[in-house]
């Protein structure tokens, strides 16, 4: 691809004051020249990432931008989902060169981590390369290549905060009745099935146990603080600013809404809480059509799946039932990422 910036008016003439003699002057031409070719990996590479293989050397290489004079030139690489048209770009490197060295893990980070694509599962990718020079001469894109590649799933430990209460034996250690901060920021969020009325709890951070004097949203860890209380059964959603001190807890109930159910967007079916397997579940007729989670029969929180990926985000897309048929749909609240399955019968 050529580019031309022609600066050259129609005609400039000068005249000389002193001498009286006029001269013409051409403006200058900028030349962009051509763009930069990724010449590896090549279009419709397929690639499949493992954990094993994490440390090993992954190289781009590519030709050099064309300007018609000579420029140092920052190649940027970039890759993000195909047909997005780069609107989540992730960087993967920058070089001066015409190659940028790279691994395994770095790409699997991007791909899994950054763009939150599921693990083991192959995924149409796009990659660039982005040629600068300066801030007076426009960014040169490479025609993007596609590739097939499957990422490798990354076990991610969040910071987790144990909730011992009356519920399971006011147990310290036990991993099922946790909730995370998914961005390791101090601030915690999990959803939490309390089955008995009246169920009084703690949190505890392997170290000190934290109650609540008073009621009041703030939490004390002195060894005697009061325990947290809620009156009704239920699950609730339980939120902890361990920066502030603070915390709440609201009940939740969750049901599935869309024009892919009997009830379209007018109303919800309402989910039921699957004790044993630590998530919520229902067994029913969908259509062709769109689905999505929400709590409490309303609008404030809900879930979606901005990537199509399997993992749930506040507010997020849509999510697509392509087949008619009897679905399992379950909704699992118990990790730091909140994921579902829709399950074909």
């Amino acid at each position: 691809m050529k580019k031309y910036i022609n600066l050259t008016f129609a005609a400039i003439v000068l005249f000389a004051v002193g001498c009286g003699k006029g001269e013409f002057l051409p403006g200058p031409t900028l030349y962009l020249g051509d763009a930069p070719v990724i010449t590896s990996p090549a279009d419709q590479d397929v690639l499949v990432l493992t954990e094993d293989q994490a440390s090993n050397p992954l190289t781009v290489t590519w030709t050099a931008a064309e300007y018609g004079f000579r420029a140092a030139t920052t190649y940027t690489v970039e890759v993000d989902r195909a047909g997005s048209n780069f609107a989540n770009a992730v960087v993967l490197g920058t070089s001066t060169g015409l190659q940028l060295n790279t691994t395994v893990s770095k790409l699997n980070t991007a791909l899994f981590t950054t763009l939150g694509l599921q693990g083991e599962v192959a995924w149409d990718i796009e990659m660039r390369l982005v040629a600068k020079v300066s801030a007076d001469v426009d960014l040169v894109y490479s025609q993007p290549i596609t590739m097939k590649v499957t990422p490798y799933t990354v076990i991610i430990i969040y910071p987790k905060l144990f909730v011992p209460g009356s519920y399971q034996g006011w147990n310290p250690a036990d991993e099922k009745t946790v909730i995370y901060s998914a961005k390791s920021d101090g601030k915690f969020e999990g959803y939490i099935y309390f089955a008995d009325p009246n169920t009084e709890y703690k949190y505890n951070d392997g170290t000190d146990w934290f109650g609540d004097d008073g009621a009041d949203g703030t939490l004390e860890s002195a060894g005697g603080a009061a325990n947290i209380k809620v009156a009704d059964p239920g699950m609730y959603r339980l939120n902890v600013n361990f920066n502030a001190l603070t915390h709440t807890n609201a009940k939740i109930s969750w049901g599935i809404i869309g024009d892919a159910t009997p009830t379209g967007w007018d109303s919800d079916t309402d989910m039921v809480f699957d004790a044993a397997e630590n998530k919520l579940s229902i067994t029913m007729d969908l259509v062709v059509g769109k689905i999505k989670f929400r709590a409490n029969d309303d609008w404030p929180v809900n879930l979606g799946d901005d990537d199509a990926n399997g993992s749930l985000e506040y507010g997020g897309a849509d999510i697509t039932v392509a087949e008619a048929g009897n679905y399992t749909v379950d909704l699992i609240l118990s990790g730091a990422v909140y994921t579902y399955k829709l399950t074909k019968n």
